[in-house]
């Protein structure tokens, strides 16, 4: 329905469908202005949805070495990512050099890591993959803010990783079935991830609900979300220059 509406908004022109379309805006600066709000409130519930569960739990100390065991986790696959699994493919593919291409994407990836927003770094990712990377123009201004929107291999490889891991704190046992569920809806879900700090934590939440796991359980998480979370940004990112390099790799000689 937001595709057809798109179209035929296009197709009116803006002097007929201006009040609509001024309605939408309007809709917008609401919505924003309301999670503006509830992110003012968002430590404190935090804070109380995680004190609940450590009662629940009674202060068990074996639930936070497991945070930690989880984190440990987390971070390992998604530098796997970045740094072995991204590099290693487009070596075989492209035959670029990987020592050239780490240097060429680590300003991207730290400006990434301190923003925690894909979205925020594009620009900076543009640039860079044009004058650093030797990727033309026309590729990078197609790519790479496709795959700032659809490209969220970070995010997905960390959605799975909660679901399992919270699915295990509270001792339900998940089928084949819901194995391959939760495989499929964290594909899904991190192409529909907006590139904003936290988006993730919002998809992961239908993820969870789609396979019974409670989602009170993420509070167990949150509390040391963010740096995860501007890792998994790194990895998004890097997986943006990736595609970039490959696509324009099949149609000119390397550069690096």
């Amino acid at each position: 329905m937001a595709l057809l509406t798109g179209v035929a908004i296009v197709m009116l022109g803006s002097e007929k469908t201006s009040a609509f379309v001024s309605v939408i805006n309007a809709t917008e600066a609401i919505v924003l202005k309301i999670i503006d709000f509830i992110m003012e409130f968002a430590p404190i519930g935090v804070f109380a949805l995680l004190a609940a569960l450590v009662v629940d739990f009674s202060g068990d100390p074996a639930m936070f070495s497991a945070l930690g065991m989880y984190a440990i986790i987390v971070v390992g696959c998604l530098l796997f990512l970045a740094y072995i699994f991204y590099p290693v493919l487009l070596r075989i593919i492209t035959k670029k050099n990987i020592g050239d291409y780490l240097r060429a994407v680590f300003p991207i990836q730290l400006l990434a890591f301190s923003t925690s927003s894909s979205s925020a770094t594009l620009p900076f990712t543009m640039e860079q993959a044009q004058n650093k990377l030797g990727i033309s123009e026309e590729t990078a201004s197609f790519v790479l803010p496709l795959g700032a929107t659809v490209n969220m291999d970070g995010t997905s490889c960390y959605q799975a990783i909660v679901v399992l891991f919270i699915a295990q704190i509270f001792g339900i046992e998940l089928t084949t079935a819901q194995y391959l569920s939760v495989l499929f809806l964290t594909v899904l879900a991190s192409i529909g991830t907006a590139g904003v700090p936290g988006a993730s934590v919002v998809m992961t939440v239908m993820v969870m609900a789609s396979v019974g796991i409670p989602v009170e359980g993420l509070a167990l998480i949150l509390g040391i979300d963010r740096p995860l979370d501007m890792l998994r940004t790194v990895v998004n990112v890097t997986g943006d220059t990736f595609v970039a390099s490959v696509v324009e790799g099949k149609q000119k000689p390397s550069v690096l």
